[in-house]
């Protein structure tokens, strides 16, 4: 079997997922907004690194955030295609 891309990894997973949300549920999740010192961490961390000055510490917080943030955003646009169909049906 070939190996399967990140891409193709992630929509394996979470469209199998995606199908068990109520429209209530993908609505909440596509307008899901993180703390505001989630947000306020990773801007420092981003900037820090934008200048060069992230500790190693700090360089493995700021790649989970990175991470994390990520992964919500997938799960954001998901939740959007997902309410997009079924507005359709």
């Amino acid at each position: 079997m070939p190996s399967l891309s990140a891409f193709e990894i992630t929509n394996s997973v979470l469209d199998p997922f995606m199908e068990c949300l109520t429209p209530e549920v993908a609505a909440r999740v596509a307008s899901f907004q993180s703390a505001p010192t989630a947000q306020l961490r990773l801007d420092y961390l981003a900037d820090q690194a934008n200048e060069g000055l992230l500790t190693a510490e700090e360089q493995v917080e700021y790649e989970s955030y990175r991470s994390v943030f990520h992964f919500v955003t997938i799960l954001q646009s998901k939740a959007r295609a997902s309410l997009k169909r079924q507005a359709v049906e």
